[in-house]
């Protein structure tokens, strides 16, 4: 709350016949890797504050799928003007809510594979999903997905919960789209494979780098960080022969930020240099919108993937249960 100075004589006459004068605030419901010290939050919240003049505050879950259930719960009396951290997986679903508006915001700048044409969400970042894993503990990762399932149970994977998060989703819709019915084949096999399932990917992330598994769940542009941050290219992702699971994350506008002109004022901001030119260094994911900055030489150097995997909204929405109770049954034998 911004106040204003005043004289001890127009306090003394009553203050309160003076208007009071509020700061803007932005809402902002998003996963706690983009709130981090590391993340893009701290520099977005930087960028647009000093474009609105005004005051953006961040709430953070573990996750992107988290995301989409609290606001599940909280309704039409949430806090949130806009959610930021879903992905293509949860907006058919996410829609269906009645708890979104159109962004009004003009999408061309957007580019992102496949193109876009969604008016309520607007895209910001994406990448491939894809098992990460260190070279100088596993010598011969896996080029498969099926390697992956059938491979030795000694070498651990960590991963994230498909309820609570879009990676532990994009793990079930990757392995539906391989294996079809017979998916919760799979899954039994794997098991023996995985140290443990965490909420969010920061959590797996972590173990990992803390050498508790030699692989872990992420995306083909995870090493990027390495390389750029810490010089190294010790950990490497891996572009499945059968393909990868694409990502592309998204922010919406709710129906209680429709009313709030800075909700419309940031996804348009999202899609400029102020926001796009943070991602690749900050969230290691691909900008989906317009950059004035070159991505660093180290993403020349990332695995594409050999396919692209990637099922409707739609498909998804109808189906999200059902795979992930697959899932479940498998992974509670």
């Amino acid at each position: 709350m911004r106040t204003s100075l005043c004289s001890v004589f127009a306090f003394a006459i009553g203050l309160s016949v003076l208007p009071a004068v509020a700061q803007d605030k932005l809402t902002i419901y998003t996963y706690d890797s983009f709130t981090s010290e590391w993340g893009p939050g701290p520099q977005v919240e930087k960028a647009f504050e000093a474009d609105c003049g005004c005051d953006v505050e961040f709430v953070a879950v573990a996750d992107g799928v988290a995301l989409l259930n609290r606001l599940k719960l909280e309704g039409s009396a949430t806090k949130a003007d806009i959610v930021l951290g879903l992905d293509t997986n949860l907006t058919a679903e996410a829609a269906a809510t009645g708890l979104f508006s159109p962004s009004g915001v003009d999408l061309a700048s957007i580019d992102v594979p496949g193109g876009w044409s969604d008016d309520v969400f607007v895209p910001y970042d994406y990448a491939h999903f894809a098992v990460v894993y260190d070279s100088e503990k596993l010598a011969n990762p896996p080029a498969s997905l099926a390697e992956l399932v059938d491979g030795d149970p000694s070498q651990k994977i960590v991963l994230q919960d498909p309820r609570t998060s879009t990676p532990g989703l994009g793990l079930v819709l990757w392995v539906k789209a391989v294996y079809g019915d017979k998916a919760g084949e799979a899954w039994a096999k794997l098991k023996d494979r995985v140290l443990t399932v965490t909420p969010g990917w920061s959590e797996a992330y972590g173990l990992f780098t803390k050498g508790e598994a030699p692989m872990v769940l992420s995306y083909t542009t995870s090493p990027a960080y390495h390389m750029v941050a810490e010089g190294t290219e010790r950990y490497k992702a891996l572009a499945f022969a059968e393909g990868n699971y694409l990502q592309i994350e998204v922010a919406g506008i709710t129906t209680k930020g429709a009313k709030n002109p800075l909700a419309a004022r940031f996804i348009a901001f999202m899609t400029g240099p102020g926001f796009q030119d943070v991602i690749p260094e900050t969230n290691w994911m691909l900008p989906a919108g317009r950059t004035d900055k070159p991505l660093d030489p180290a993403f020349g150097k990332l695995p594409q993937p050999v396919k692209t995997l990637l099922f409707t909204p739609d498909e998804v929405a109808a189906n999200r249960k059902d795979w992930v109770d697959e899932w479940l049954a498998a992974m509670s034998r």
